[in-house]
């Protein structure tokens, strides 16, 4: 699985931050999301797909 952020859309909310700080970070500049592992693995599977859902712009996606 890979996670896809695409900046464009991204409004800076930050939930997926706080839904797995290990995987996302946001930048100084503009808030956009920065994605730290692009491919999680174990347990963090589950968290990519639970900030995808929350994300508010669907900056996020998951590639299979």
């Amino acid at each position: 699985m890979k996670i896809i952020a695409d900046t464009g859309k991204c409004v800076g909310a930050g939930q997926c931050v706080l839904t797995e700080p290990s995987l996302f970070d946001q930048s100084e500049e503009d808030g956009t999301v920065i994605v730290l592992d692009d491919q999680p693995q174990g347990e963090l599977v589950e968290k990519a797909r639970e900030a995808v859902h929350v994300c508010p712009s669907q900056a996020l996606s998951l590639e299979e």
